[in-house]
């Protein structure tokens, strides 16, 4: 890892998942609620991140999980990384339908913070994700 990006405030811009400049990732444009410790984007996924026929990968539905589940918790911390996700797929995600992910910090009493992340359509669930994240530097 280059220890010259773990500088405060540098923006990889080269992120799979929320990197504007990324010419094949996701580019998910998440904001966040710092007193709620909330992160939430929307976006409509192409078929060029399809699994089976019209439905969304279930690796890219993870990938936006743990996104949402990092920003929430660099709502109190400047940087994070995954220890562990638990993913629950609860309805296939169809192919160009616009998606919410909602992120939530639930627990940071450690160096191992707890957040929650969730997939909706139209307000109904369609996955959802527990994170532990691994706390790499405080504010």
């Amino acid at each position: 890892m280059n220890q010259d990006k773990l500088k405060k405030g540098v923006n990889d811009s080269a992120c799979f998942a929320c990197g504007q400049e990324n010419p094949v990732g996701i580019k998910a444009q998440f904001s966040t609620d710092k007193e709620a410790q909330t992160s939430y984007a929307t976006l409509a996924l192409p078929d060029h991140f399809q699994g089976w026929l019209d439905v969304v990968h279930g690796g890219i539905l993870a990938t936006l999980l743990d996104e949402a589940c990092a920003y929430a918790c660099m709502t109190a911390v400047d940087q994070c990384v995954t220890a562990e996700i638990k993913v629950r797929y609860r309805k296939p995600v169809p192919v160009g339908e616009t998606i919410e992910i909602y992120g939530q910090l639930t627990d940071k009493s450690r160096k191992i913070w707890v957040a929650q992340a969730q997939i909706k359509i139209s307000g109904t669930l369609y996955a959802e994700a527990e994170a532990k994240m691994f706390i790499l530097d405080q504010s």
